[in-house]
């Protein structure tokens, strides 16, 4: 997104396919871990600094950034002025001076402090992890939703560095950019202006949260059920949702491929219907303003009857990934140990030869009955037909299969049956429909009552 010009007016964001001047060094300036450091080892989600500089590159080119050389600093100790030490500074601005490089992205979170005295030290735009990833998110947000949450976290995270990022007006940063040039040069009027912008949004995007209230209150009035996606980004989930509803969501090789959430209809191996909810992918890391601004969203895997979380079983990072998930489920009051609602799906299988495979179902056998996981290959197809088996069973887990008969004549009851219970089976004798029905237990004395229905013995 553009800073605010000298008027004050925001500028709207750049389109996603815009092309990036000048030439870029990725930096990864990751902490050394200390022999004490043994049992953080243990618990933290540790990736070797090779996976997580390639990370930051990727995320880097998803922004259209020409890299110029990629590089990991390690640091021993975080320096609070530069992040690193006197003497990488000063390495680094030797490489950036012979690169001719305008952009350095640091693979890390950088206090305003730090980010300042970097870009004087080096006369160069500085960009952290955090920054980096929410222009991705500026880029690819196609909705309004999606456009007011992103704007509302670039605000956020900007204010602080409005504040104290320069000590020099002329320099002063101005709105809620990151690749651009100088903004207004009067810092009250910039903090006015995003402090009021920022008042706005949050009230639009009540409105939003308003509306997805309404709409799954309508589908609550359906019987149909809710099931989200949840995963790593790249993971797979945008080409494993358009496998399960033979939707068209874009789908590629690209780190925060798609931003926007979905719905579409799922259809289940025995007539049955929910709805499947493609949401934002996550990442280690992951900007705590982001989880904020897109909570409206993320509502939908709140209120998801089942979660499936999608990995990239191929990658050398997957248990690294699935502990980050699983923090960001845990921001969100999700328990990821929960068991019954959540199931894990292994992807890309396809990409591992028939003996891996096996040692992979071998592992997934062993798994404890409360943490089931399933084997498929999104782009393949395979393992799909036994992942719709198991979302099925696992719905119709929570709800009761009743019989009753009703007269042809109810057609008001008819209707409300079809309205707020799954008809398994119909069949007209004698002026009279037999019926066997599945409710949600909410509604299962309703149903008991009003028509004498009798649960189905097994």
């Amino acid at each position: 997104m553009e800073p605010f010009d000298r008027e004050g007016s925001v500028d709207r964001p750049r389109s996603a396919g815009a092309k990036q001047s000048g030439r870029v060094i990725v930096i990864g300036p990751y902490l050394r871990m200390r022999r004490g450091d043994a049992d953080a080892q243990a618990n933290e989600a540790v990736r070797d600094f090779e996976g997580r500089l390639e990370e930051a590159t990727g995320l880097a080119r998803a922004i259209d950034l020409t890299i110029a050389d990629a590089l990991i600093a390690p640091v021993t100790q975080i320096r609070p002025a530069t992040y690193l030490g006197k003497g990488k500074v000063e390495e680094i601005t030797g490489l950036i001076a012979g690169h001719d490089i305008e952009l350095v992205v640091m693979d890390c979170a950088l206090s305003p402090i730090q980010q300042r005295n970097l870009e004087k030290a080096w006369n160069t735009k500085v960009l952290d992890r955090t920054g980096l990833i929410l222009e991705i998110f500026g880029r690819r947000a196609k909705t309004k939703e999606g456009a007011l949450q992103v704007e509302l976290a670039h605000l956020n995270y900007q204010r602080s560095r409005l504040v104290r990022s320069w000590t020099h007006l002329e320099r002063q940063r101005g709105g809620f950019g990151f690749m651009g040039g100088p903004g207004e040069t009067q810092i009250e009027a910039d903090r006015r202006l995003i402090g009021d912008r920022i008042t706005r949004l949050e009230n639009e995007l009540k409105k939003v949260q308003a509306t997805r209230r309404l709409h799954r209150a309508g589908r609550q009035r359906v019987p149909y059920r809710v099931v989200a996606l949840v995963g790593y980004t790249n993971a797979g989930k945008s080409t494993l949702f358009n496998r399960l509803t033979r939707a068209d969501v874009q789908a590629a090789d690209m780190l925060f491929a798609t931003l926007d959430p979905t719905l579409r209809a799922l259809s289940l191996p025995h007539g049955g219907k929910a709805m499947l909810s493609d949401t934002v992918g996550f990442i280690s890391n992951l900007p705590t303003q982001l989880v904020a601004a897109f909570r409206a969203t993320l509502e939908e895997v709140l209120e998801a009857d089942i979660i499936l979380h999608v990995r990239d079983i191929s990658h050398e990072d997957a248990e690294a990934q699935e502990r980050d998930v699983d923090a960001v489920l845990r921001q969100l009051g999700i328990d990821p140990d929960a068991g019954a609602r959540i199931l894990e799906v292994w992807n890309k299988i396809d990409r591992f030869d028939p003996e891996e495979r096996e040692n992979l179902r071998n592992i997934a056998a062993r798994r404890p009955p409360e943490r089931p996981c399933f084997l498929v290959s999104a782009a393949s197809g395979e393992g799909i037909d036994a992942l719709l088996t198991a979302i099925e069973d696992r719905l119709a887990a929570t709800r009761t299969t009743l019989d009753l008969s009703i007269d042809a004549s109810d057609g008001a009851g008819i209707s409300w049956l079809h309205r707020n219970a799954e008809v398994l089976n119909k069949e007209l004798r004698d002026g009279r429909f037999d019926m066997t029905v599945r409710v949600d237990e909410t509604k299962r004395d309703i149903v008991v009552s009003r028509f004498d229905a009798v649960p189905r013995v097994a």
